[in-house]
């Protein structure tokens, strides 16, 4: 795995300014609340087969953050409320949890949506063969990261073959009935920018996707979200080398738009880390930005009710997920 800058190992924990929370009060917006609970997502640790430049949970082959089974056992419970209807695990690598089956199991009978975030290219990797059977035997929504249309791209961003082994793996689904119109078996494309750029529209860009994949690989997927780079994770760690850290976060504070906030993920879904921590989104948990101070599963007053219209903690990054036409683990989030 990539090292950590040493003169910015430390960052996390350092007091930020907020831009996000200047551009609300320009905005006369005020702080960000939460509304109604309606996703659940797990990550269930930081193990991965790739080391991607961009990722923000920093994930890689040596990575030993890994949610144990007590904690996976937890989670299906907190599933059952009927408080979610979505059910969102990510990583890492997700499948690489040794209890990654006892946990989709578990939830499949409670008749929720499950995605799973998959890089693709875990599915060519030895001993996980089973991935694209079993995803389908449990109707699985698969959102499944692919930076570009072409290997040029991708290689930049995830490494020499990934593009290919990535397109073989859709393939593979394409051939269970993934991607081919049914949304009970729904595969959809993550994007994100190279580098400091915005995404293009989400909808220009998704018939792009389709018309270049299919063409030149003969594989096909239900729709493309976008997602704009945060300063957070690598990527940060790359703005910060290059001098380009604080230019960054002026330009996506320059491209607040006003109208993404209503519709932040933050404001509606609950984030539960490895450990059994509980943050406002996934971006919160990977700069350590826990609710109520340290909240965790294990607090035995710990309950759902007092999340309800709680204060969501900000800091700069969030201008990324406002920037634009907004991103989120959901893609877009205005026209």
């Amino acid at each position: 795995m990539e090292q950590i800058d040493s003169l910015d190992i430390d960052w996390r924990h350092r007091p930020q300014p907020d831009r996000f929370a200047e551009k609300l009060r320009a905005a006369g917006m005020g702080a960000l609340q939460r509304g109604p609970l309606q996703t659940l997502q797990i990550n269930v640790g930081k193990l991965c087969n790739q080391t991607c430049r961009h990722c923000h949970v920093e994930a890689g082959p040596t990575r030993k953050e890994i949610m144990p089974e007590e904690i996976v056992e937890r989670m299906i419970t907190l599933a059952a409320d009927p408080t979610f209807q979505t059910i969102d695990i990510t990583g890492g690598a997700p499948e690489m949890n040794p209890h990654f089956r006892t946990l989709v199991k578990g939830l499949a009978p409670l008749g929720k949506e499950i995605i799973v975030r998959c890089n693709l290219t875990i599915i060519e990797q030895p001993g996980y063969e089973w991935l694209p059977e079993f995803y389908r035997d449990h109707r699985i929504h698969l959102i499944c990261s692919l930076p570009c249309y072409g290997p040029e791209n991708v290689a930049k961003q995830r490494g020499h073959g990934v593009f290919e082994k990535s397109v073989r793996a859709m393939a593979k689904l394409n051939a269970l009935g993934y991607g081919q119109g049914n949304e009970a078996l729904c595969l959809d494309l993550m994007y994100n920018p190279l580098g400091t750029a915005l995404p293009p529209p989400q909808a220009a860009l998704e018939a792009d996707y389709k018309r270049e994949l299919g063409k030149n690989c003969g594989v096909t997927f239900n729709r493309l979200l976008i997602l704009t780079n945060l300063p957070i994770g690598r990527f940060r760690q790359d703005l910060k080398r290059a001098g380009k850290l604080e230019d960054y976060i002026e330009f996506l504070a320059a491209s607040f738009n006003g109208e993404t906030v209503p519709h932040l993920m933050c404001r509606s879904t609950l984030s539960v880390g490895w450990n059994g921590k509980l943050y406002d989104c996934d971006f919160n948990q990977m700069l350590e930005l826990e609710i109520n101070g340290g909240a965790s599963i294990f607090d035995g007053d710990f309950n759902l009710d007092d999340l309800k219209a709680a204060r969501i903690k900000t800091g700069s990054h969030c201008l990324g997920c406002t920037a634009g036409a907004g991103s989120s683990c959901g893609g877009a989030l205005t026209a």
